[in-house]
């Protein structure tokens, strides 16, 4: 009986000689995949965009709202209205305050043109009794001298008694009628001073109609701000993140209704190390490279818009060029969004593209 030889003998001859032969085959790989590789990426960073809360700014219960999430809404448009039914009574009321108000101004410039045609009257009766006053001054002027000439005319014997009384007479009487001129006189000059002060009297409350009038026009103003903010109205063109109030609920003056952004246009904030700082600068340009689907990365042009003038520790899930750097600087590259490819919080790669060119 014939003995077979051992099992062990065939494959171990095979193994030997096979190995020789794997060798140029794992070096080909270790070779293509050098080659292969791609430059690592200057900064890492998350998506971010400029988002607005909007908020209420008067109280009252939301009479409708029409904001929901991942809405479109143009900048300026009226997506809400809060009631402001009592603000409407009381821009009527402060209307009706403002007009009664401004109609006293009519009648007190009536009072003023009354008082002042008085004045006129009296001044220009002051003025006339002036003159005639000027008038008697010179009789009683000639009354003098002739009482005079009648007195020397008795001493020489060449008068009557008679006629010196009548010379004294005619005399005495106009210095009488003199001091009464000037008494009407004095009396006008007070009733022209009182009437002038009607005159200032009258224009001071004129004045202060006038502010009233103003501070009414003030007061419609503000009640007027306060019903135009009753409306709510959208500040950017954007997308609606998160609506956070709905119609019919009662709101406060601050109190948050919607959160929007403006996705046409983000931001990559990144992070790099001090050494690279001598190599960036702003409105460079950057290309920021994200995940698209499936073992595809889609790449975007973007300009770099801030960097930031503080240094900060690393960031736990930021992972910098140079790991071994404790301080980094926060960096923003601009990118255009148009097709809203970027979401907020996706995480990027971003190259410099000047700075890769000079290494």
């Amino acid at each position: 009986m014939t003995l077979a030889p051992p099992a062990f003998t065939r494959p171990r001859v095979g193994r030997a000689s096979a190995w020789p032969a794997a060798v140029p085959v794992a070096l080909c790989v270790l070779a293509t995949t050098a080659c292969n590789r791609q430059p690592q990426p200057d900064a890492y960073g998350n998506v971010e965009a400029i988002e607005v809360v909007v908020s209420a700014e008067s109280a009252g219960r939301l009479l409708s709202f029409s904001v929901v999430d991942g809405q479109s809404l143009a900048a300026g448009a009226v997506v809400g209205a809060i009631d402001a039914a009592q603000l409407a009574y009381e821009r009527d009321q402060v209307g009706a305050q403002r007009a009664a108000t401004a109609a006293r101004i009519g009648e007190i410039r009536e009072q003023i043109a009354v008082v002042d045609a008085q004045r006129s009257a009296s001044i220009a009766q002051r003025d006339a009794l002036r003159a005639q006053r000027a008038a008697l001054v010179a009789q009683h002027d000639i009354a003098k001298r002739a009482y005079d000439r009648t007195n020397r005319l008795i001493a020489e014997q060449a008068a009557t008694s008679q006629q010196l009384d009548q010379a004294e007479r005619d005399y005495r009487t106009l210095g009488d009628q003199i001091a009464a001129q000037d008494e009407q006189i004095r009396a006008q000059e007070r009733q022209i001073a009182a009437q002038a002060g009607q005159i200032q009297a009258a224009r001071a409350q004129e004045r202060t109609i006038n502010a009233q009038v103003v501070a009414a026009e003030a007061q419609l103003n503000q009640v007027g701000e306060r019903i135009r903010k009753a409306e709510v109205r959208n500040p950017i063109a954007g997308t609606v993140l998160t609506a956070y109030a709905r119609a019919g609920e009662v709101v406060q003056p601050g109190q948050p209704l919607y959160r929007i952004a403006n996705l046409a246009s983000v931001e990559v904030r990144a992070f790099v190390a001090q050494p690279q700082l001598a190599r960036i600068r702003i409105g460079q340009t950057a290309i920021v490279s994200f995940d698209a689907g499936r073992d595809h990365r889609q790449s975007v042009e973007g300009v770099l818009s801030w960097i930031s003038a503080q240094a900060e520790f690393t960031p736990t899930p930021i992972q910098t060029r140079e790991e071994r750097a404790d301080l980094v600087y926060a960096v923003k590259i601009r990118v255009p969004n148009d097709n809203g490819a970027l979401k907020i919080g996706m995480p990027a790669d971003v190259q410099f593209v000047q700075a890769q060119a000079s290494r």
